[in-house]
């Protein structure tokens, strides 16, 4: 990352008024960077590769790295969105546990008690997202979104998406994130979302219809 885009992160984490509860999906260079500028707070990293998260938290066992299996593939964007609008009040709502969710776009195999965590800070840097056949980014915004927005206790969310350049970061990020959240966006390359909690009752990610929430996310894109 810039130090633009490391500025913009470690500020949000400096501001936190309580130890900040940071979610990192992504091993990445920056991850002993987030440990160090977290350094009263919790940091967990969700990483693809299960050998490379064994063999860093063996280097760094202070550090908490969790692997995942990502079961969907970059290319397959359109038909994921399409299912997830269609069960937005059911399996994809933006209020759930995802640790019972059935919904394709949701991370449920992580440690349990990761799904009662209420997290102050959310990067998405992961996973690698390059190609059509290799795994996308849209599980872990859709993931983002969710946990955001079904927090037990705090009001907002900071939520951070690098690559925002590439189409999935854009387009799953104004789904799920919405453009209305979107506070800033430098040089294209990382978004700045803060998502407030929602009730339980709710069943659209965004308040602003799709194409009002895409055209605000696009000024917000051009203008920062």
């Amino acid at each position: 990352m810039t130090h633009p885009e490391l500025k913009s992160i470690s500020d949000v984490l400096r501001k936190c008024s309580h130890p900040c509860n940071f979610l990192v999906f992504g091993l990445t260079h920056e991850t002993l960077l987030w440990k160090a500028l977290n350094y009263h707070g919790r940091t967990v990293v969700v990483e693809e590769n299960r050998y490379y998260a064994a063999y860093f938290e063996e280097l760094h066992p202070d550090i908490d790295v969790f692997d995942v299996q990502y079961t969907s593939r970059a290319g397959e964007m359109d038909e994921l969105l399409a299912s997830a609008r269609e069960l937005a009040r059911q399996e994809c709502r933006p209020v759930q546990n995802l640790l019972f969710s059935e919904c394709r776009l949701a991370i449920n195999d992580l440690p349990n008690h990761m799904y009662d965590v209420d997290w102050d800070v959310i990067l998405v840097d992961g996973p690698r997202g390059e190609g059509a056949e290799a795994p996308g980014r849209m599980m872990s915004i859709f993931t983002a979104g969710v946990l955001a927005r079904s927090k037990k206790v705090g009001g907002k969310t900071h939520v951070f998406v690098h690559d925002y350049y590439r189409d999935v970061e854009q387009i799953c990020g104004d789904e799920f994130l919405c453009g209305e959240n979107l506070v800033e966006a430098i040089n294209g390359m990382l978004a700045h979302f803060v998502v407030e909690r929602m009730e339980k009752d709710s069943f659209q990610f965004c308040r602003e219809q799709n194409g009002t929430a895409a055209a605000a996310a696009a000024a917000a894109r051009s203008g920062l």
